[in-house]
């Protein structure tokens, strides 16, 4: 058989031409180039790292959610009890309990910076008072938007200890800040002074070429809002002249819209190219407001995007009042050649939570719809929770401000603007009682869960769609018994409309009481039991103050000739029935527990005003003189010689705040 021949292939076959061999390999050269390019360009598809981790969404916010100062500073600028050794705070919680008490963090903090305590402007300032917050879930309080810029100093230069930043600052356009401003410029000059702190430890950035604007380690942006926002530096820079300029260029507009939310959405989205793209900066985002803002639709978008970018926003302030949408500000025309009058105009700044939950219920015979005006202890909801879940803190400023008590309203003739608060309190005490920063669909569905929960968000809408005003009358002259008969009749009428709206109130909240023992956080807890409490008082007094009036119609006997009028005086003997005592019973226990296990907080306040106030009627008889005052009406003599009033001086509308 014939053996076929196999020819072996050689193990390498020598190349015959190279130029198609070197044309692939520099073809994939440059596509290696290209491609690492593009990685370096190209957005990041994944947050870029902060300071440190933001807080995690959750069901609950993080302890310690607010600060506010203890003592009255002595010039315009902060408040605290322990200097500036408390002015840098603790990073953002990563959980939802602090893992470090807020006094060790504080001092970690200053173990951090020492070259920061060493700068004598920042440690021994009384401009710079602050108490120690943790930053992330909370406020702090100021005296003046000057000791407010001074905190947040120290914010920027932590910031800067990580790497170069960018801070835009975004001031409301309302006239009241006209003022708050022109202090501000004045202190743009000492957060660059406190650059050099930063340069002498070296944080990155200040290796960089000075004469490169965009290399510089702090840029600034200076923004203004009302219906839409305004870019007052084209680019973000670091000339301390063109930023202070462009801070005095603010002009006040006369809409009266403060789109707050819309401005911040804007300017994150404008800046975040200087977060994506290396080389790589922090950016931060100061708002200067004194309302609440007109665009609360847009919060939630506003708060995912400042948590996906991880900007925090810092918020100055006023703070809310508590439990109610709008505060008043005392204003006099300054042209004197107008009417010198006091006007209050109303600002909103509130409320604290996201839907109501105190009921609007005037104290019964004193003709007050809504009793003193308490600080919340916190800043309006929508921006207050954007500071909170953003990374920053809301810095409540208020010229009145007290540690705890009545407010010092000594110096109003240097605030004109200053929104009126009769009350603050301990803000160590309110943390405790922080409202629930959640979206609407979570805060809804907390309130499905407790039937008290949402007896006191329904009874305290109710009382606000329908304010009950309790202008009643308690002073009953008596020339004659058909004249008398009719007073009665007429105050009757109008007792007679407030009754229902009372009942309906009480038994609103009757179907939250089965779950009233399921409630776990204070806030909920005071808030239900005083609106109990203070629906319960308001409807005996309500009932027996008609009782009363009914029993006077059968005929009343004064105690001597001279006298001449019948007044309906608050008694602590109930005369209208076992029911009522009844009733009056349960208001009495639910106003103690606020008043005993709440002590020191605004609930507190009130349920000890209505304690003091008795919730039964008697009638006293005084002489008023009327036959004398009935004759001189008639004669159409006054008392004395009045003389010829002044012209009046001419009106004009007060500004938009």
């Amino acid at each position: 058989m014939r053996q076929k021949s196999v020819q072996r292939r050689p193990l390498a076959e020598p190349i015959g031409e190279p130029l198609p061999w070197l044309a692939s390999l520099a073809t994939h050269a440059v596509l290696l180039v290209v491609l690492g390019l593009i990685t370096q360009l190209s957005p990041i598809d994944f947050p870029p790292e902060l300071i440190s981790p933001v807080p995690p969404q959750t069901d609950e916010p993080p302890e310690d959610a607010f600060r506010v100062a203890d003592e009255l500073s002595v010039d315009v600028g902060a408040l605290s009890d322990a200097g500036a050794g408390d002015a840098a705070a603790a990073a953002p919680a990563p959980a939802l309990l602090s893992e470090v008490s807020i006094e060790q963090t504080a001092l970690a903090r200053l173990g951090e910076l020492p070259a920061l305590e060493a700068t004598a402007p920042l440690a021994t300032s009384p401009d710079l008072l602050w108490d120690v917050e943790v930053r992330g879930v909370g406020a702090v309080g100021a005296t003046g938007s000057q000791g407010a810029v001074d905190r947040l100093t120290g914010e920027i230069l932590l910031s800067l200890e990580q790497r170069p930043t960018l801070v835009v600052w975004l001031f409301d356009r309302s006239g009241s800040l006209t003022d708050q401003r022109e202090q501000i410029v004045e202190r743009f000059d000492r957060v660059y002074e406190q650059l050099g702190v930063a340069a002498v430890r070296g944080a990155e950035g200040f290796d960089r070429d000075p004469a490169d604007a965009d290399d510089a380690p702090l840029l600034t942006t200076v923004a203004a809002y009302a219906d839409t926002v305004q870019f007052l530096t084209r680019q973000p820079t670091d000339d301390v002249d063109a930023i202070k300029q462009a801070v005095r260029d603010v002009t006040p507009d006369a809409g009266g819209m403060e789109n707050v939310f819309s401005a911040v959405i804007e300017s994150v989205d404008r800046h975040k190219r200087y977060r994506l793209r290396r080389p790589r900066r922090n950016l931060m985002v100061v708002v200067f407001t004194d309302e609440a803002g007109d665009d609360t639709h847009l919060l939630d978008r506003a708060v995912d995007l400042c948590r996906t970018m991880q900007t925090p926003v810092y918020v100055v302030g006023a703070p809310a009042p508590f439990g109610r949408v709008e505060n008043y500000v005392r204003y006099v025309d300054p042209d004197p050649q107008f009417d010198q009058s006091t006007q209050f105009l109303p600002v909103r700044q509130g409320p604290e939570s996201l839907m109501p939950e105190r009921l609007r219920l005037g104290y019964f015979g004193r003709g007050d719809v809504d009793g003193p005006t308490l600080d919340a202890g916190f800043g309006p909801f929508g921006l207050t929770r954007l500071a909170a879940e953003s990374g920053g803190f809301y810095i409540a400023v208020h010229a009145f401000r007290v540690a705890a008590g009545r407010a010092d309203k000594s110096r109003r003739r240097d605030h004109p603007f200053t929104a009126e608060i009769d009350y603050f309190f301990d803000e160590r005490l309110m943390r405790r009682y922080r409202p629930d920063y959640v979206p609407t669909g979570e805060y809804q569905r907390r309130l499905r869960e407790n039937g008290a929960r949402r007896a006191l968000v329904e009874a305290a809408s109710l009382s606000w769609t329908e304010p009950l005003r309790e202008n009643v009358r308690r002073e009953f002259p008596k020339l004659d018994d058909a004249q008398f008969a009719q007073d009665l009749s007429v105050a009757q009428r109008a007792a007679a409309v407030l009754e229902p709206k009372l009942q309906q109130l009480v038994a609103t909240l009757r179907r939250g009481e089965g779950d009233r023992p399921e409630l776990d956080s204070p806030r909920w807890q005071a808030g239900y039991d005083l609106a109990m409490g203070r629906a319960l008082a308001t409807k005996v007094r309500a009932e027996g103050y008609n009782t009363m009036l009914a029993l006077a119609k059968q005929g009343m006997e004064f105690t001597s000739e001279r006298k001449d009028t019948w007044v309906l005086a608050p008694s602590d003997e109930i005369l209208t029935g076992s029911r009522a005592e009844a009733e009056a019973g349960e208001a009495r226990a639910y106003l103690e527990r606020v008043a005993a296990e709440h002590k020191g907080t605004p609930w507190a306040l009130l349920a000890e005003r209505e304690l003091d106030r008795p919730l039964g009627w008697e009638w006293r008889d005084e002489f008023r003189n009327l036959a004398e005052r009935l004759a001189q009406q008639q004669n159409n003599r006054p008392n004395r010689p009045q003389p010829n009033p002044p012209a009046a001086k001419p009106t004009r509308p007060p500004p938009k705040l």
